[in-house]
């Protein structure tokens, strides 16, 4: 089976992350088509996961976007389309890994004919998109996708209220790879002298600078701490998003917080740097589709607390693998902070289920497997199958 992928982006997200490891398995088999250059085609090109970058002007559409905002970039959207319609001839499968990605797909599914795979990584809600571009992606998705794959319950709930068809979307969990996650003690401690940390009870936020992310209510849960507790705030806006980032840095003045908050920009040391922190904190202020940097901190051996709605729910059973906050509160964020300063023991136990937990339920391996079984349902019968090679089988 031969694959086209598609991505809108160019920056490396979680949902460009997660299709690293599903295109992996194709080898040669595939080409991931990218609406914008960056760094996620570097990454693909580390990876040997054949790319090709389909333009070189942005997509002006965005989640937000109103139907005469689209308009805008209509000769736009018709030459990507024509695009698609001629790589996809050589393929068996167009597999969209995101929403704008996805509606493309859909209209060059009318002059092409090929199974059209939505990976939907979403919470398809107002919360999230404009009304236009909701009902937009639905109304595709009933009518052109064969398959949606839904990265959590909570999507695929999402998907179906908002008007899609039940029998047509699958759930499969992202996976992972756990001996990716394995760092060091001695790293660790490394990592900490560098940063002068310690003595300290250092809380991390893995994620894009972004209003709902809300790495504004870990700062303001910052206040109601010790002097001893600090954040570090490791990733950088990605999508337009620098006033919010003036306003965190405002906070932080204002809260007086400057010897206690470190933002540290994209790095790539990410497991070394969860391994270091004493806790990880997840704040999205809106239901988050699946969570990605739980499962991580997780694998990590490092206590997660997080925002209980949407997919987090499904990752976390409070008091066991981990705690759970209400969106947006901000005191029982420090509640739990403190819960976890006082525990030590109890916390590096509730750690070490966690990462029992992770380890079981997310390989990767056994993603790729759910993923195979689903597209090997709904090529054509003159296309060969496909069974999971190279990085996904190898690694149990």
């Amino acid at each position: 089976m031969n694959i086209l992928f598609l991505d809108q982006s160019g920056k490396l997200g979680g949902a460009e992350l997660s299709l690293i490891d599903v295109a992996s398995a194709f080898g040669d088999r595939c080409l991931v088509g990218l609406f914008a250059d960056g760094p996620f085609r570097q990454a693909l090109e580390q990876h040997e996961i054949p790319v090709k970058v389909l333009t070189d002007q942005p997509l002006l559409v965005h989640r937000n976007s109103s139907f005469w905002q689209s308009l805008k970039s209509l000769r736009q959207i018709v030459r990507l389309v024509g695009k698609i319609v001629r790589l996809s001839q050589d393929f068996d499968l167009v597999y969209a890994n995101t929403q704008k990605a996805f509606v493309l797909s859909a209209i060059a599914s009318l002059f092409t004919h090929h199974p059209l795979v939505y990976h939907l990584r979403d919470i398809l809600s107002p919360e999230h998109f404009s009304q236009t571009n909701l009902s937009l992606a639905i109304w595709l998705a009933n009518h052109f996708a064969t398959l949606v794959i839904a990265n959590s319950q909570a999507t695929k709930q999402a998907f179906i209220e908002a008007g899609g068809r039940a029998e047509i979307v699958k759930v499969v969990y992202n996976g992972f790879e756990p001996a990716s996650y394995r760092v060091p003690l001695s790293t660790s401690s490394e990592l900490r002298q560098q940063l002068n940390l310690d003595n300290r009870f250092v809380i991390g936020h893995f994620s894009r600078l972004s209003p709902w992310k809300g790495q504004h209510i870990l700062l303001e849960a910052l206040t109601h701490c010790p002097d001893n507790v600090v954040a570090l705030f490791v990733g950088d806006a990605l999508f337009g998003e620098q006033e919010y980032v003036e306003q965190l840095h405002h906070q932080v003045t204002e809260s007086r917080l400057s010897d206690r908050v470190r933002f540290l920009g994209f790095r790539s040391d990410v497991p070394q740097l969860m391994t270091m922190c004493d806790l990880v904190a997840h704040t999205s202020t809106v239901p988050e589709p699946f969570g990605r940097v739980i499962v991580e901190a997780m694998l990590c051996d490092t206590p997660i607390v997080a925002a209980a709605a949407g997919g987090v729910v499904e990752l976390i059973e409070p008091g066991k693998t981990g705690w759970l906050a209400p969106p947006g509160d901000a005191l029982k964020l420090a509640d739990v902070i403190h819960q976890c300063r006082r525990r030590p023991e109890q916390t590096s136990t509730i750690a070490h289920r966690a990462k029992l937990k992770a380890t079981q339920c997310f390989q990767l391996a056994h993603t790729n497997q759910q993923i195979a079984a689903l597209l090997n349902t709904i090529v054509k019968p003159c296309s060969s199958g496909f069974e999971p090679t190279r990085m996904d089988m190898t690694k149990q």
